[in-house]
């Protein structure tokens, strides 16, 4: 499988597969390319809908100008743990904020959910998140109240006065139902609507359709996420060794 950064014709082929619909891992698979080089390469690029090989050849190379003009990394930043290979983890690490800005969240916001759910403790502190990503604390604390506000964080005291910022078990079941209650939410109005616009008219009927849709979406929403919080969730397999309880 190749390795270094795509060429133009790459990504020619990229937008190719695109403009016929062809899912990630075949566009890869036709490249012998990792599905997560092809992946971070439309969504870093516009998404699958707005992907140009042009722009997109121009942009990395202005990105790759940047970076040798850079100041060196602040040497006390944290490197991978022992036993990975840190340029495999950069890699995960750019491909899953990447996935995550195109579900949605924000640049900012991606980089500290991204970095938190790679630490094996599911937390740190603002000034190691800063550390880390080499951004300002204010940068931090902005994308913490997203997270926050969304059910993607919880906090918790520190030493001090300091707050120390987790991703849980449950971080994905509590987004998962907050976003069924934001649904909900629109299934109330879209209700309240179908009053106000008058029974047997058009927009009252369209209404009535978003809300039905919606309630049915937002209810098998939290119907699955209480499924999957009970029967999928997996632990990591004690290593011989890890203490073990007596028998």
């Amino acid at each position: 499988m190749p390795g270094g950064r795509l060429t133009q014709q790459e990504r020619q082929q990229i937008a190719l597969g695109l403009a016929d619909g062809l899912a990630y891992a075949e566009i890869a698979r036709r490249l012998d390319r990792p599905t997560s080089t092809v992946t971070r390469e439309v969504m870093r690029n516009g998404g699958p809908t707005s992907y140009r090989a042009d722009l997109a050849h121009r942009a990395t190379e202005r990105r790759a100008h940047r970076r040798r003009q850079a100041a060196p990394r602040d040497p006390k930043a944290p490197s991978s743990a022992d036993g990975r290979d840190a340029e495999a983890v950069r890699e995960f690490e750019e491909t899953f904020t990447t996935v995550l800005m195109g579900s949605g969240m924000p640049k900012m916001m991606s980089r500290v959910m991204a970095c938190l759910c790679m630490t094996d403790s599911g937390s740190l502190t603002a000034s190691e998140l800063a550390q880390r990503l080499q951004v300002s604390p204010a940068s931090v604390s902005k994308a913490i109240a997203f997270l926050d506000s969304q059910g993607f964080v919880r906090r918790e005291a520190d030493e001090g006065r300091r707050e120390r910022y987790v991703v849980d078990d449950d971080v994905w079941y509590r987004s998962m139902m907050a976003s069924a209650r934001s649904i909900a939410q629109v299934v109330d109005i879209a209700r309240q609507g179908v009053g106000v616009l008058g029974p047997g008219t058009l927009a009252s009927a369209r209404m009535e359709n978003v809300a039905r849709f919606l309630d049915f979406v937002s209810e098998s929403t939290a119907r699955a996420a209480e499924q999957a919080r009970a029967i999928l969730h997996t632990r990591p397999e004690t290593t011989s060794d890890s203490p073990t309880n007596p028998v």
